[in-house]
Protein backbone atom coordinates (compact mmCIF):
# COMPACT_ATOMS: atom_id res chain seq x y z
CA UNK A 1 0.00 0.00 0.00
CA UNK A 2 2.78 2.44 0.93
CA UNK A 3 4.64 1.70 -2.33
CA UNK A 4 1.46 2.44 -4.30
CA UNK A 5 0.93 5.75 -2.46
CA UNK A 6 4.54 6.75 -3.04
CA UNK A 7 4.34 5.83 -6.72
CA UNK A 8 1.18 7.83 -7.39
CA UNK A 9 2.40 10.95 -5.59
CA UNK A 10 5.85 10.72 -7.22
CA UNK A 11 4.28 10.66 -10.69
CA UNK A 12 2.13 13.70 -9.90
CA UNK A 13 5.13 15.58 -8.51
CA UNK A 14 7.22 14.84 -11.59
CA UNK A 15 4.44 15.86 -14.00
CA UNK A 16 3.82 19.26 -12.44
CA UNK A 17 7.56 19.89 -12.05
CA UNK A 18 8.25 19.18 -15.73
CA UNK A 19 5.40 21.55 -16.65
CA UNK A 20 6.92 24.18 -14.37
CA UNK A 21 10.38 23.76 -15.91
CA UNK A 22 9.01 24.33 -19.41
CA UNK A 23 7.11 27.42 -18.26
CA UNK A 24 10.16 28.80 -16.44
CA UNK A 25 12.39 28.37 -19.48
CA UNK A 26 9.92 30.16 -21.74
CA UNK A 27 9.34 33.02 -19.31
CA UNK A 28 13.04 33.50 -18.59
CA UNK A 29 13.81 33.91 -22.29
CA UNK A 30 10.93 36.32 -22.84
CA UNK A 31 11.68 38.51 -19.81
CA UNK A 32 15.43 38.63 -20.36
CA UNK A 33 15.05 39.67 -24.00
CA UNK A 34 12.50 42.40 -23.28
CA UNK A 35 14.23 43.53 -20.10
CA UNK A 36 17.60 43.84 -21.88
CA UNK A 37 16.17 45.72 -24.84
CA UNK A 38 14.09 48.03 -22.63
CA UNK A 39 16.82 48.54 -20.04
CA UNK A 40 14.61 47.37 -17.17
CA UNK A 41 16.72 46.09 -14.24
CA UNK A 42 13.66 44.73 -12.46
CA UNK A 43 12.60 42.68 -15.50
CA UNK A 44 16.14 41.33 -16.05
CA UNK A 45 16.27 40.37 -12.36
CA UNK A 46 12.86 38.77 -12.82
CA UNK A 47 14.26 36.77 -15.76
CA UNK A 48 17.17 35.53 -13.65
CA UNK A 49 14.67 34.55 -10.98
CA UNK A 50 12.69 32.51 -13.52
CA UNK A 51 15.93 30.89 -14.66
CA UNK A 52 16.82 29.99 -11.07
CA UNK A 53 13.48 28.16 -10.91
CA UNK A 54 14.95 25.64 -13.35
CA UNK A 55 17.59 24.76 -10.76
CA UNK A 56 14.93 24.24 -8.10
CA UNK A 57 12.86 22.16 -10.53
CA UNK A 58 15.91 19.94 -10.98
CA UNK A 59 16.37 19.74 -7.19
CA UNK A 60 12.77 18.56 -6.79
CA UNK A 61 13.17 15.87 -9.46
CA UNK A 62 16.44 14.61 -7.98
CA UNK A 63 14.98 14.66 -4.46
CA UNK A 64 11.88 12.72 -5.53
CA UNK A 65 13.99 10.16 -7.41
CA UNK A 66 16.29 9.55 -4.45
CA UNK A 67 13.49 9.75 -1.89
CA UNK A 68 11.45 7.11 -3.73
CA UNK A 69 14.14 4.48 -3.15
CA UNK A 70 13.10 1.83 -0.68
CA UNK A 71 14.88 0.91 2.56
CA UNK A 72 18.25 -0.84 2.41
CA UNK A 73 20.97 -1.87 4.87
CA UNK A 74 22.43 1.63 5.10
CA UNK A 75 19.03 3.40 5.17
CA UNK A 76 16.57 1.10 6.98
CA UNK A 77 13.98 3.90 7.20
CA UNK A 78 14.17 4.67 3.49
CA UNK A 79 15.59 7.69 1.66
CA UNK A 80 12.75 10.17 2.22
CA UNK A 81 15.03 12.76 3.78
CA UNK A 82 16.52 13.35 0.32
CA UNK A 83 13.34 15.30 -0.48
CA UNK A 84 13.73 17.29 2.73
CA UNK A 85 17.27 18.26 1.76
CA UNK A 86 16.01 19.21 -1.70
CA UNK A 87 13.48 21.53 -0.09
CA UNK A 88 16.22 23.09 2.03
CA UNK A 89 18.39 23.57 -1.06
CA UNK A 90 15.55 25.34 -2.84
CA UNK A 91 15.10 27.61 0.18
CA UNK A 92 18.80 28.53 0.07
CA UNK A 93 18.44 29.36 -3.63
CA UNK A 94 15.48 31.59 -2.80
CA UNK A 95 17.51 33.49 -0.20
CA UNK A 96 20.46 33.92 -2.57
CA UNK A 97 18.19 35.13 -5.40
CA UNK A 98 16.47 37.61 -3.07
CA UNK A 99 19.80 38.91 -1.81
CA UNK A 100 21.15 39.30 -5.36
CA UNK A 101 18.08 41.28 -6.42
CA UNK A 102 18.51 43.66 -3.47
CA UNK A 103 22.24 44.05 -4.12
CA UNK A 104 21.99 44.91 -7.80
CA UNK A 105 19.01 47.20 -7.29
CA UNK A 106 20.87 49.07 -4.54
CA UNK A 107 23.94 49.46 -6.75
CA UNK A 108 21.72 50.80 -9.53
CA UNK A 109 20.21 53.41 -7.19
CA UNK A 110 23.68 54.40 -5.98
CA UNK A 111 24.74 55.00 -9.57
CA UNK A 112 21.55 57.04 -10.08
CA UNK A 113 20.39 54.97 -13.04
CA UNK A 114 16.99 56.03 -14.33
CA UNK A 115 14.88 53.58 -16.29
CA UNK A 116 12.55 54.66 -19.08
CA UNK A 117 9.15 52.97 -18.83
CA UNK A 118 8.35 50.69 -21.79
CA UNK A 119 4.94 49.13 -22.50
CA UNK A 120 6.62 45.86 -23.55
CA UNK A 121 8.03 45.54 -20.02
CA UNK A 122 4.53 45.88 -18.57
CA UNK A 123 3.10 43.25 -20.95
CA UNK A 124 5.89 40.76 -20.18
CA UNK A 125 5.37 41.25 -16.45
CA UNK A 126 1.61 40.69 -16.68
CA UNK A 127 2.10 37.49 -18.71
CA UNK A 128 4.56 36.28 -16.08
CA UNK A 129 2.19 37.07 -13.19
CA UNK A 130 -0.65 35.09 -14.74
CA UNK A 131 1.53 32.10 -15.69
CA UNK A 132 3.46 31.88 -12.43
CA UNK A 133 0.47 32.41 -10.16
CA UNK A 134 -1.33 29.59 -11.97
CA UNK A 135 1.78 27.42 -11.64
CA UNK A 136 2.01 28.25 -7.93
CA UNK A 137 -1.58 27.21 -7.29
CA UNK A 138 -1.45 23.87 -9.10
CA UNK A 139 1.99 23.04 -7.70
CA UNK A 140 0.92 23.88 -4.16
CA UNK A 141 -2.18 21.71 -4.52
CA UNK A 142 -0.09 18.70 -5.55
CA UNK A 143 2.46 19.47 -2.81
CA UNK A 144 -0.20 19.56 -0.08
CA UNK A 145 -1.92 16.40 -1.33
CA UNK A 146 1.37 14.49 -1.64
CA UNK A 147 2.90 16.06 1.51
CA UNK A 148 6.09 16.93 -0.38
CA UNK A 149 8.17 19.60 1.37
CA UNK A 150 10.43 20.06 -1.65
CA UNK A 151 7.50 20.60 -4.02
CA UNK A 152 5.89 22.98 -1.53
CA UNK A 153 9.11 25.02 -1.47
CA UNK A 154 9.16 24.99 -5.26
CA UNK A 155 5.55 26.21 -5.33
CA UNK A 156 6.61 29.21 -3.26
CA UNK A 157 9.49 29.75 -5.64
CA UNK A 158 6.89 30.06 -8.41
CA UNK A 159 4.90 32.54 -6.34
CA UNK A 160 8.00 34.59 -5.52
CA UNK A 161 8.57 34.84 -9.28
CA UNK A 162 5.01 36.09 -9.69
CA UNK A 163 5.63 38.63 -6.91
CA UNK A 164 8.78 39.84 -8.62
CA UNK A 165 6.70 40.44 -11.74
CA UNK A 166 4.18 42.36 -9.64
CA UNK A 167 7.08 44.53 -8.52
CA UNK A 168 7.97 45.15 -12.15
CA UNK A 169 4.42 46.41 -12.74
CA UNK A 170 4.64 48.64 -9.64
CA UNK A 171 7.99 49.93 -10.86
CA UNK A 172 6.51 50.70 -14.28
CA UNK A 173 3.66 52.66 -12.71
CA UNK A 174 6.11 54.54 -10.45
CA UNK A 175 8.18 55.53 -13.46
CA UNK A 176 5.10 56.76 -15.26
CA UNK A 177 4.30 58.89 -12.20
CA UNK A 178 7.77 60.42 -12.29
CA UNK A 179 9.60 58.40 -9.62
CA UNK A 180 12.84 57.55 -11.46
CA UNK A 181 13.97 54.75 -9.12
CA UNK A 182 10.63 52.98 -8.92
CA UNK A 183 11.96 50.00 -10.87
CA UNK A 184 14.86 49.47 -8.45
CA UNK A 185 12.82 50.03 -5.28
CA UNK A 186 10.30 47.45 -6.51
CA UNK A 187 13.14 44.96 -7.07
CA UNK A 188 14.36 45.52 -3.48
CA UNK A 189 10.87 44.94 -2.08
CA UNK A 190 10.56 41.68 -3.99
CA UNK A 191 14.02 40.58 -2.85
CA UNK A 192 12.98 40.99 0.78
CA UNK A 193 9.79 38.96 0.21
CA UNK A 194 11.75 36.17 -1.46
CA UNK A 195 14.23 36.00 1.43
CA UNK A 196 11.33 35.78 3.90
CA UNK A 197 9.85 32.82 2.02
CA UNK A 198 13.24 31.09 1.92
CA UNK A 199 13.69 31.46 5.67
CA UNK A 200 10.19 30.08 6.26
CA UNK A 201 10.86 27.00 4.10
CA UNK A 202 14.19 26.32 5.84
CA UNK A 203 12.35 26.44 9.17
CA UNK A 204 10.03 23.68 7.97
CA UNK A 205 12.96 21.54 6.80
CA UNK A 206 14.75 21.97 10.13
CA UNK A 207 11.57 20.96 11.95
CA UNK A 208 11.68 17.60 10.17
CA UNK A 209 15.45 17.11 10.42
CA UNK A 210 15.30 17.68 14.20
CA UNK A 211 12.68 14.91 14.53
CA UNK A 212 9.74 17.25 15.01
CA UNK A 213 6.27 15.72 15.31
CA UNK A 214 3.84 15.78 12.40
CA UNK A 215 1.13 18.44 12.23
CA UNK A 216 -1.54 18.62 14.94
CA UNK A 217 -4.37 17.88 12.52
CA UNK A 218 -2.85 14.56 11.44
CA UNK A 219 -2.10 13.59 15.05
CA UNK A 220 -5.74 14.26 15.96
CA UNK A 221 -6.81 12.10 13.01
CA UNK A 222 -4.54 9.26 14.18
CA UNK A 223 -5.89 9.48 17.73
CA UNK A 224 -9.44 9.26 16.38
CA UNK A 225 -8.61 6.09 14.44
CA UNK A 226 -7.08 4.47 17.54
CA UNK A 227 -10.03 5.45 19.73
CA UNK A 228 -12.46 3.98 17.19
CA UNK A 229 -11.01 0.49 17.69
CA UNK A 230 -13.14 -1.06 20.46
CA UNK A 231 -10.61 -3.87 21.04
CA UNK A 232 -8.08 -1.33 22.29
CA UNK A 233 -8.86 -0.60 25.92
CA UNK A 234 -6.30 2.17 26.34
CA UNK A 235 -3.25 3.52 24.58
CA UNK A 236 -0.27 5.74 25.31
CA UNK A 237 3.19 6.84 24.13
CA UNK A 238 2.07 7.86 20.66
CA UNK A 239 5.14 9.26 18.88
CA UNK A 240 5.31 10.61 15.35
CA UNK A 241 7.89 12.03 12.96
CA UNK A 242 8.27 12.67 9.25
CA UNK A 243 10.79 11.16 6.84
CA UNK A 244 10.21 12.95 3.54
CA UNK A 245 6.60 12.29 2.59
CA UNK A 246 6.19 9.36 4.99
CA UNK A 247 4.76 9.34 8.49
CA UNK A 248 6.58 7.17 11.03
CA UNK A 249 4.66 6.48 14.22
CA UNK A 250 4.71 4.10 17.16
CA UNK A 251 2.17 3.57 19.90
CA UNK A 252 1.56 1.31 22.90
CA UNK A 253 -1.90 -0.29 23.08
CA UNK A 254 -3.50 -2.12 26.01
CA UNK A 255 -5.68 -5.15 25.18
CA UNK A 256 -7.51 -7.88 27.07
CA UNK A 257 -4.78 -9.74 29.06
CA UNK A 258 -6.56 -13.07 28.46
CA UNK A 259 -6.08 -12.92 24.68
CA UNK A 260 -3.61 -15.26 23.06
CA UNK A 261 -0.71 -13.96 20.97
CA UNK A 262 -2.50 -14.51 17.66
CA UNK A 263 -5.60 -12.57 18.75
CA UNK A 264 -3.53 -9.69 20.11
CA UNK A 265 -1.55 -9.58 16.88
CA UNK A 266 -4.79 -9.43 14.91
CA UNK A 267 -5.84 -6.31 16.85
CA UNK A 268 -2.50 -4.65 16.15
CA UNK A 269 -2.68 -5.58 12.47
CA UNK A 270 -6.21 -4.22 12.25
CA UNK A 271 -5.01 -0.91 13.70
CA UNK A 272 -2.12 -0.76 11.22
CA UNK A 273 -4.48 -1.45 8.30
CA UNK A 274 -6.95 1.24 9.46
CA UNK A 275 -4.20 3.85 9.80
CA UNK A 276 -2.78 2.95 6.40
CA UNK A 277 -6.19 3.16 4.71
CA UNK A 278 -7.40 6.37 6.36
CA UNK A 279 -4.24 8.48 6.19
CA UNK A 280 -3.51 9.83 2.73
CA UNK A 281 0.29 9.77 2.93
CA UNK A 282 2.46 6.64 3.35
CA UNK A 283 2.54 5.45 6.97
CA UNK A 284 5.06 3.25 8.76
CA UNK A 285 3.58 1.94 12.02
CA UNK A 286 5.02 0.13 15.02
CA UNK A 287 2.47 -1.12 17.56
CA UNK A 288 3.60 -2.32 21.00
CA UNK A 289 1.02 -4.62 22.61
CA UNK A 290 0.58 -4.61 26.40
CA UNK A 291 -1.90 -6.42 28.68
CA UNK A 292 -4.56 -4.21 30.23
CA UNK A 293 -3.43 -4.50 33.85
CA UNK A 294 -3.41 -1.68 36.47
CA UNK A 295 0.34 -1.20 36.63
CA UNK A 296 0.55 -0.58 32.85
CA UNK A 297 -2.27 1.92 32.68
CA UNK A 298 -1.22 5.56 32.30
Amino acid sequence: MNDNKRGISSRRIKSITYAGALTNLSLAGLKFLIGYLAGSLALVADAVHSLSDLATDAAVLVGVRLGAKGPDRSHPYGHGRAETFAGGLIAVVLIVVGGAMIYYATISIAKDKITTPRITVLIAAIVSIVAKEWLYRVTRTVAVESHSSSLYANAWHHRSDALSSVAVVIGFISLELGFGHGDQVAAIAVGLMIIWVGVKVIGGALQELTEGAIDAGTIEHIEGIINANSAIRQWHQLRTRMVGREVFLDVHILVDPDLNVAAAHEIAQGLEDALDEQIARPVNITVHIEPDIPQLRK
